[in-house]
């Protein structure tokens, strides 16, 4: 994959009246962003399928033929990636399910389904499509809303990702692995020596895709025992 880090001249904004200071950073990163510039060329939906390309090939997670699920898939980015790497249209095995709360644009090669992962009516959505089988993967790129509070936020994000192993544990196939977003300092202990117990390989990861100042990391989770 090109080396996106390397930037150009870097843009510069003006304070517009009415735009408030925080609302002016925010739009001069995404325009001095070298993977939101990329995302455009490449079509993805999102910046953030640059961290799921480079966790795979760090991994080597995602193969045709899989059924893979992405919990918390809105806007898609992530989606896009598994599509690519599963080849639907060539390997009619390979199922992509992303399910998120917020509405998403419809994707050919993947199934969308709208609503919480955990709800009965999304459950059973669910089970109709994966058609007898089990996830291959489950990913997760979900984030609480940061309140500011690096301990609540990072006691929210540990709860998302309990939930998430919690999901694993009933739909992953044996052998199967688990991408989940936590944030710096890992995941807590108790958590982690289950999910240890629970797989064989188990390692945090920060792909370059992460901003530099973003505390988020990942949690790749391989060869599920069952």
């Amino acid at each position: 994959m090109a080396n996106l880090n390397s930037r150009n001249q870097k843009v510069k904004v003006k304070t517009a009246k009415g735009r408030k200071l925080s609302s002016t950073r925010w739009l001069e990163r995404q325009l001095n962003d070298p993977f939101v510039q990329q995302a455009k060329i490449d079509g993805y939906r999102s910046r953030a399928a640059y961290k799921l390309i480079q966790i795979n090939e760090k991994f080597g997670l995602l193969h045709p033929g899989q059924l893979v699920i992405d919990l918390g898939a809105a806007p898609g980015g992530w989606t896009q990636v598994a599509a690519k790497s599963l080849n639907p249209s060539k390997t009619p095995s390979s199922h992509i399910i992303g399910i998120d709360l917020q509405p998403m644009e419809p994707m050919a090669d993947a199934t969308i389904i709208l609503g919480d992962f955990n709800d009965l009516e999304v459950y059973e959505q669910l089970i109709e499509q994966m058609h007898g089988r089990k996830a291959d993967v489950i990913l997760s790129d979900m984030a609480s809303p940061a309140c500011g509070n690096s301990q609540v936020d990072h006691d929210r994000i540990i709860v998302l990702c309990e939930m998430v192993f919690d999901f694993a544990y009933k739909y992953l196939n044996h052998g199967g692995s688990v991408v989940v977003k936590v944030l710096r300092g890992g995941t807590e202990q108790e958590l982690l020596t289950k999910i240890k117990h629970t797989f064989e390989i188990v390692k945090h990861f920060k792909p370059d895709a992460s901003r530099k100042d973003s505390a988020e990391m990942y949690l790749v989770a391989q060869g599920f025992r069952g």
